[in-house]
């Protein structure tokens, strides 16, 4: 880390499903896998500095899923900030949920809100969890409170511009991703981020999410150092 310029690390994590159908196990224990996998690899980018780790946990389209397997990934995301609200302080790790609270159960919806106030004073790795997230509803949630912002007289249409979108987005106040990584093979970004990695590097990797191991950041860090961004330059 000490040698390379990346900030921002986003990552689609994808295939919990298609890992348990290949080791023969039921769906859920795919997801638990996948959430134990996620915990392992936010410590990993805390300890080695990165300043901020996204991940896409549950879309927006997700909901369509069987009711027992979103029964399940609710579960286990409960669990994960169970365990998450005893380490997050020692590890200064700072929790940001992406996505429409107001669309989960209460219960998680409490776990949410009181682990981001929890951790909102760490100084550590920011770990963004985008959950009942989806991209496109999140520019049209900026739009309307940025149009909110003009009807009440507080701005003029002549105000908005990038910097004004980018600050009523749900990562206002963090830099865009330098990099991101899908997991099990697929090549697109699934209504991920779509605003904020306009200029992103991408790396897709041919294994799934529960085989992704913290020697896969380090080949991902080197790779993106090896990189020339031009950014339309």
């Amino acid at each position: 880390m000490e040698n390379s310029d990346i900030k921002h690390i986003a990552i689609i994590m994808d295939g919990n499903r298609r890992w348990a159908k290949q080791n023969n196990l039921e769906t859920a224990l795919g997801h638990k896998k996948g959430a134990e996998v996620l915990e392992e690899i936010t410590k990993y980018c805390n300890k080695i500095g990165l300043e901020i780790l996204t991940v896409y946990a549950f879309s927006t389209e997700n909901w369509k899923r069987t009711k027992e397997e979103v029964g399940a990934l609710m579960k286990i995301l409960e669990l994960y900030l169970d365990r998450f609200l005893k380490t997050a302080d020692l590890e200064n790790i700072k929790l940001r949920i992406l996505g429409d609270k107001e669309g989960v159960p209460p219960t998680l919806r409490e776990k949410m809100l009181k682990m981001e106030e929890r951790t909102k004073d760490n100084t550590g790795l920011k770990l963004n969890i985008a959950f009942n997230y989806g991209g496109r509803a999140e520019i049209v949630r900026a739009t309307k409170l940025i149009a909110e912002k003009v009807q009440e007289g507080k701005i003029k249409i002549d105000d908005i511009d990038e910097d004004m979108i980018s600050d009523n987005l749900y990562t206002y106040g963090q830099v865009d991703p330098d990099l991101v990584i899908r997991t099990s093979g697929e090549y697109r970004t699934s209504n991920f981020l779509p605003w904020q990695i306009t200029y992103s590097e991408f790396l897709f990797l041919d294994k799934y999410w529960p085989d992704f191991k913290t020697e896969d950041i380090d080949k991902a860090i080197e790779d993106f150092s090896n990189r020339q961004r031009r950014k339309g330059k």
